[in-house]
Formats: C-alpha cells, sequence, structure tokens
C-alpha cells in the first residue's frame, strides 16, 4: 500500500481525488463478465492515471501494472472517454448572474480589470505524427506535430473552456472564430462579460487585447492590468502540464486517443481544483518541455481588429475605467 506522498508523486492526484474518480466513471466501466481476467474499475483509472502522470511509452506502463500494452492502449480510450463524456459537469463558464459577479469579483481583485469572465490562450499539445496525407497539417510553426488547444481560464485556475481537435498549425483566432464559445458572446449569452486575450486575437466588443503602442496614461494602466489579469490562463496551462506530463513530453497514441486524453485530464484537473489539491511538483525536466511547446511571445497570427465595433469598445472601455485611474 503506498502512501499518500508516494500516490500523488506517482499518480499526480490524492488517494481522495482517485476514488472520487472512481465513483464517478465506475459503472461505466466495469465489465459486467468475467472475461480473461478483466481489470476492476480502481485498477483501470490507476493504469489510466499513471499513462497521464508519466507520458511514457505503453510498454513502460504495461510493466508497471502488470499488463500488455495493447491493454494499455485499450484503457486509455475506456477510461478517458468515460471521463471526458462528464466535461459539461466540470468544465464550464459561470451560468448564473451570481456565478458571474462572483467570477468577475475575482478577475477585478487581481489588478482592478473589471467585467472579466475568462482569459483565453491556445497552448499546443504534442503529438505523434497521425500519418496520412494530411500529417503536415498538425505541425506547428516551431516545427514539431501537435494539436493546438483553446484554453479558458477562471481567476482561480480553473479550466473554463476546452477545444481540442485543431491542427497545430491552425491560428488560435482561426480556433476561436470556429468555437461555441463565440458564437455563444456573439448570441449575447453572456451579456456585460469580457474575455481577456493576446495579440493573436481580434479585439472584438467582447473580447478585448493589449495596445501595440500604448499612448497615454490611461493605455498604460490599461495595458498594464491586462497582463496581470490575463496572465492566469498562462499559469493554468503550466499547471495542468505539470500535473499531467503526458501533455507535456508528448501523447504517442493514435490522434482521436489523444484528443480524449487531452480532454479527460483537463476534467481530472478542474476535479482537483475542486478536491483543493496541492499542485504538483514538477519532474525534474518538464518545465523545459513546456517552455519548449509554449508561445514564446509571437502571436501566431498577425495582430487585427474586429472592425470599428471592437476598437470602439476597447477605447471607450478604456476611457470609462481607466483614465481616472491611479498608478
Amino acid at each position: 500500500m503506498l502512501d499518500e506522498l508516494t500516490f500523488f508523486q506517482r499518480f499526480r492526484v490524492t488517494k481522495l481525488t482517485a476514488m472520487y474518480i472512481l465513483e464517478l466513471i465506475e459503472d461505466e466501466i466495469e465489465y459486467h463478465y468475467d472475461f480473461n481476467y478483466s481489470l476492476a474499475p480502481i485498477n483501470q483509472i490507476m493504469i489510466f492515471l499513471r499513462l497521464c502522470a508519466t507520458g511514457t511509452h505503453l510498454t513502460c506502463i504495461g510493466d508497471f501494472a502488470g499488463v500488455h500494452y495493447s491493454t494499455v492502449s485499450r484503457i486509455a480510450v475506456r477510461v478517458g472517454s468515460a471521463i471526458a463524456r462528464h466535461y459539461n459537469q466540470f468544465v464550464n463558464l459561470p451560468q448564473t448572474a451570481e456565478e458571474i459577479n462572483a467570477a468577475q469579483l475575482s478577475f477585478y481583485e487581481r489588478a482592478r480589470f473589471p467585467r472579466i469572465v475568462g482569459a483565453i490562450d491556445g497552448t499546443h499539445i504534442r503529438i505523434q505524427s497521425p500519418g496520412g496525407e494530411d500529417a503536415e497539417v498538425f505541425r506547428n510553426r516551431k516545427g514539431f506535430f501537435s494539436v493546438n488547444t483553446q484554453i479558458v481560464a477562471g481567476a482561480d485556475e480553473k479550466i473554463l473552456n476546452l477545444v481540442a481537435r485543431w491542427p497545430g498549425s491552425s491560428h488560435d483566432m482561426t480556433i476561436f472564430n470556429n468555437s461555441c464559445l463565440r458564437r455563444q458572446f456573439d448570441e449575447g449569452r453572456y451579456p456585460n462579460c469580457l474575455l481577456l486575450g493576446d495579440n493573436g486575437y481580434a479585439v472584438k466588443p467582447y473580447l478585448l487585447t493589449p495596445l501595440l503602442n500604448p499612448d497615454s496614461h490611461a493605455e498604460r494602466l490599461y495595458n498594464e492590468a491586462h497582463i496581470k489579469t490575463r496572465n492566469v490562463v498562462e499559469r493554468t496551462i503550466g499547471i495542468w502540464k505539470r500535473r499531467f506530463p503526458i501533455l507535456a513530453y508528448g501523447c504517442r497514441l493514435k490522434l482521436s486517443t489523444t484528443l480524449t486524453i487531452i480532454v479527460a485530464t483537463a476534467v481530472v484537473y478542474n476535479i482537483c481544483k475542486q478536491n483543493g489539491e496541492p499542485d504538483p511538483p514538477d519532474p525534474d525536466d518538464i518545465q523545459l518541455f513546456v517552455q519548449v511547446i509554449e508561445d514564446d511571445g509571437v502571436p501566431n497570427v498577425p495582430a487585427s481588429e474586429d472592425g470599428i465595433s471592437g476598437v470602439e469598445t476597447r477605447r471607450n472601455f478604456i476611457a470609462q475605467y481607466f483614465a481616472h485611474l491611479e498608478s
């Protein structure tokens, strides 16, 4: 029996969270027949968590668990899919007026930036070449194969929205433009709510980006507050990848399985946040992988503006909220 610390180091979650996941999906992954010594649900979950905690080859995970590597592959799909089906239960933007007000207050307390409900960014999840004639579209501008994944983070470092299906060559703005999230904001689902993004996004009435050349005192205050507020999404991505190093080291599975694992780890990440788990320590070399994979500060699409409405919204927003603030 592993003690709590050793368990946490090996599986990147506490025993409490592992049991929570068991209760959540046990009925979905339990084999209802004893065929070839079918693995119990808890053993399946431990194999899945160990895979996500290491990103190592399936054979190594199989040796660790005493099963064939093909069994590990099937478990990755079975358990990952079961967890991912609970996405809407654990990954969502604030819905009620009370939740929205609480989210906006939490963001405001960071750097006095009002009306924010989330910070958006894209992050690359390294994959092996998916093969086929379209494989090269997954090669990003840094030269490796990846899935460009859209993340919206809350002030509490929870993941509020995730889009994990676009190839690495896709621009962040392209992903957003084709997302349900954009449609919801366009349809007015979140009135008086704003997102913060970097200059990889076009400014919109509900998505504010930094000014490239701030001139006035108010504009400089706006940019400073924007940076301090938006960096929560960068921290969230870093913690997510440190908790599940498979996202940083790279996923050596079929593309469809990789997409399932990305969603499933986001769900488990939020469960860990919900349960108040501490952030896991860095494996010795993971920070190097995170730094290589993460953006180098250059937007992956030239800065653009979404017509006069977005520019005017930002200008009026600065005049209303930042013109009279002191440094």
